[in-house]
């Protein structure tokens, strides 16, 4: 559910009383003269700007406190204050201009924006339409939403999808679209030894070994695929032992995976992979057994062509 509108300090308010006839307080509008008819008649203060302890003046109402509340309860403190004053008095509050709920809009959009939220009840993808949509490719962006000194981050194409995803916001949020190309590093005997680029929506660890070109045939162990990462505290184990831990307080973790086990394609294809992973594919034992006959052969190469060389 959306939550519900309340005033703040800096908001501008419009106040309307009307009056039952006879209407004794603010006046009334005469119908007919001769046969003495009324009609109620409405009076509208001037605007008020909300001041910093929260408090409106209100005239034979005197100071009232709005800070907090709705405008409904506002109407109705009104009321009750003027009562015995006013003939029975009818009293309408509407905020003219908002100055404290709204959302911040930044980042890769088109303009950024301080958005105005209204009683309807705006949700993050009103935000960033609000904000002219982002500059680059939807795949590609990531929504952080900062909100009581939480932050939560989601990539924005499961936004769109998941409809619970698109959370109401509340006063004071800050929404940023983020343009972050994920990325993995892929090291060891792989098709590829580089980074990895990949989409914010993230990707398997089977899709990530089909981008850096699987393993090498003739060189790598395929008992021996490992994924480098920082963890979380939280996700590790550690069973009363004390777990080592980066300035950042992240856990260093490795993840192994035996590819000899067709099971492990199974696994592979719902490992995620994360930003900054290093995925290592160690050299099968006879691939170092290569490495030194090849060494040996090019050594003789040579000692037989500085004979032929003397001769």
């Amino acid at each position: 559910m959306p939550p519900g509108y309340v005033v703040g300090a800096g908001d501008v308010l419009e106040v309307s009383v009307w009056e039952a006839p006879p209407a004794a307080l603010f006046g009334a509008a005469v119908v007919d003269p001769r046969a003495g008819l009324t009609s109620t008649r409405q009076t509208t203060l001037p605007e008020q700007i909300v001041n910093a302890e929260g408090v409106i003046n209100v005239p034979f109402a005197g100071a009232v406190a709005v800070a907090g509340k709705t405008t409904q309860q506002i109407e109705a403190e009104i009321v009750r204050r003027l009562a015995g004053k006013a003939n029975q008095p009818q009293v309408l509050v509407r905020v003219i201009r908002n100055a404290t709920q709204n959302v911040t809009v930044v980042g890769e959009v088109v303009q950024a924006t301080r958005m105005p939220l209204t009683p309807k009840g705006e949700r993050l993808l009103d935000a960033i339409a609000a904000a002219g949509g982002v500059r680059q490719p939807v795949g590609k962006i990531t929504v952080q939403l900062a909100r009581g000194g939480k932050v939560m981050s989601m990539p924005l194409d499961k936004v769109i999808q998941d409809p619970q995803q698109n959370v109401y916001l509340q006063p004071g949020d800050v929404v940023t679209a983020l343009f972050q190309p994920l990325s993995f590093t892929a090291l060891g005997a792989t098709g590829r030894n580089e980074e990895v680029p990949f989409e914010a929506t993230g990707i398997t660890l089977a899709q990530a070994l089909g981008r850096m070109a699987g393993l090498r045939d003739t060189q790598a162990d395929a008992r021996g695929v490992f994924i480098f990462r920082f963890e979380e505290p939280g996700i590790v184990k550690a069973d009363g032992k004390p777990l080592p831990q980066t300035p950042e307080g992240k856990v260093p973790v490795v993840y192994r995976l035996d590819l000899k086990d067709p099971r492990a394609f199974l696994v592979a294809q719902n490992f995620p992979v994360k930003n900054k992973d290093v995925v290592y594919v160690a050299n099968a034992p006879g691939a170092e057994l290569q490495k030194f006959l090849n060494i040996l052969t090019s050594s003789l190469f040579s000692v037989s062509s500085l004979v032929n060389l003397g001769r």
